[in-house]
């Protein structure tokens, strides 16, 4: 087990840059939802890491039922760091003061460090003005005992904090963003100088203490792996054959609901060149029927969820001794399906791996990049041989085409999408563009426009067109296309696709939106 810094996670939207940080620095850390402290052995889990981080959060700790630090980080010996909401209820629970501010402080901000600590050596001296990124509306208003100021703001008097006899570190800004230079360095400074964590955590190390943990958890029994063709999935298949050889069956369900010529190339890749054992099952009749007068997006997930289980469990029934499901289920699925601070309304989506998943379903899960960002999936593939061309691939959501049809699904909009994503990714590639964009995709939208062809009126469907940069799906941004290439993406979409009669560009930005619509 390599060192670790455990981060628990209040509800900030930034939570993950902080492992982020951390691991693109070698340093593994782990997000635990602050609504499952209560269900997790503290004392326990405590012994195993080096570090606590506390995560801001969209709460107030002046009120009573908001969540708190577990009792025995503050029990315990470790280090800890407190990001805004965690600085506050530092002070909150070790007897300081946290005022309802009327003074608030959102986006960037000037602080000035009063001393050296060791949160900021090499990074920020002593006397000196740096530029961070504030988001809070209370504030720290007394201290508790054993603490010092080690920066502060205007809007901040308290905006760093330190108690060294203990290695307790507070500040009110936000150092994983990008907008506080500097910032990584200190996560980084708290990771290694103060916790003592060794930046070893590499994929060469994760590969190998993977096959090691897929070889004690199976057995000899045998594994049916989810294919779905992408880079996880795919990975995922690679890495568990290498563990356990034969005793992988890789099964592949057709749902319908791929983009144009994909199954076949599913096929041909992993039989042909990868040599896993594969069963094709074609589903798709089964998956579409299910699928009619839905437009709900959890509904959705759900219902494709428990139909790739059922396919499952009858493929299970035909293999011998298949005692486990193996998916590929990455970190970010993982987070983004558990409320941190409970409550379902606040979950961002249950991903088709996490929340669509019968309870009484026959086989138990193996999921080898569960904690693993997409970036270092793909760092994985690489590791484990995979040509760069495929471990580049842009991502494909498991629930496939299914959230990229906004509202009811049917065959005629399926056959649209697949023939506008087709003119819209070989723009793309013709382009030259494909490596420099995380995800690109074209959505159908519930939506008809009326246009002129000719001379003859049309009334047919509008098709919006996606496409992001991002390191690891947690944020990202509209890629800047060029206006000229649009308008050529458009002509072409418009002249080519039966039933598309208009096209627009999504340029929001995650946050506030998801990469996929729904």
């Amino acid at each position: 087990m390599p060192d670790t810094i455990l981060i628990i996670d209040f509800g900030s939207q930034v939570t993950q840059l902080i492992a982020r940080r951390l691991r693109e620095k070698s340093i593994y850390t782990e997000i635990l939802p602050s609504s499952v402290l209560n269900t997790t052995d503290m004392a326990m889990r405590l012994a195993d890491v080096k570090g606590v981080v506390l995560s801001g959060g969209p709460n107030s700790v002046t009120q009573t039922d908001t969540p708190r630090a577990p009792k025995e980080v503050f029990d315990s010996d470790i280090p800890l760091l407190g990001i805004c909401y965690g600085q506050q209820t530092i002070c909150a629970q070790l007897d300081g003061k946290v005022e309802a501010g009327n003074s608030r402080e959102f986006g960037r901000a000037e602080i000035e460090i009063l001393s050296q600590s060791p949160l900021f050596e090499g990074v920020w001296p002593e006397g000196s003005v740096q530029t961070v990124w504030m988001s809070h509306g209370d504030h720290v208003a007394e201290l508790p005992e054993g603490f010092a100021v080690i920066a502060r703001s205007q809007g901040a008097p308290y905006a760093a904090i330190a108690d060294e006899a203990h290695s307790y570190y507070g500040v009110q800004f936000h150092p994983e963003v990008v907008h506080t230079k500097g910032g990584a360095e200190l996560l980084v400074n708290f990771a290694t100088h103060i916790c003592g964590c060794h930046a070893t955590w590499t994929m060469e190390a994760y590969k190998d203490q993977a096959i090691v943990a897929i070889r004690e958890q199976v057995g000899d029994r045998g594994v049916i792996c989810g294919l779905s063709g992408g880079v996880d999935s795919s990975v995922a298949a690679v890495l568990i054959h290498q563990a356990i050889g034969d005793q992988l069956t890789c099964v592949f369900v057709d749902t319908g609901l791929m983009r144009a010529g994909e199954a076949d190339e599913v096929v041909s890749l992993f039989r042909e060149h990868y040599k896993i054992p594969l069963v094709h099952h074609n589903a798709s009749d089964l998956f579409l029927t299910r699928l009619v007068g839905v437009s709900d997006p959890e509904q959705k997930r759900k219902i494709i969820g428990g139909s790739f289980i059922e396919v499952f469990d009858a493929e299970a029934a035909k293999v011998k001794d298949a005692g486990f499901l193996a998916q590929g289920t990455l970190y970010p699925d993982v987070i983004e399906s558990i409320s941190a601070a409970g409550g379902s309304h606040v979950t961002i989506k249950s991903h088709h791996n996490v929340g669509g998943l019968p309870d009484d379903m026959a086989l138990d899960l193996v999921e080898p990049l569960r904690m693993l960002f997409k970036d270092e999936v793909r760092a994985l593939g690489r590791e484990l041989g995979l040509p760069e061309s495929f471990v580049g691939r842009h991502p494909f959501p498991g629930p496939g085409l299914a959230i990229r049809v906004p509202g009811e699904i049917t065959d005629e909009k399926l056959e649209i999408l697949r023939a506008a994503d087709a003119v819209y990714l070989d723009e793309i590639r013709a382009g030259g563009l494909y490596d420099e964009i995380w995800q690109a995709f074209a959505v159908l939208l519930p939506v008809k426009t009326v246009g002129v062809m000719g001379d003859a009126r049309s009334y047919e469907y509008v098709c919006a067109l996606r496409a992001v940069t991002s390191t690891d799906g947690m944020t990202a941004e509209s890629y800047p296309f060029a206006h000229e290439f649009l308008n050529r993406v458009a002509t072409r979409m418009v002249n080519e696709v039966k039933g598309v009669n208009r096209v627009v560009y999504d340029i929001t930005s995650k946050p506030p939106s998801t990469i996929e619509w729904e």
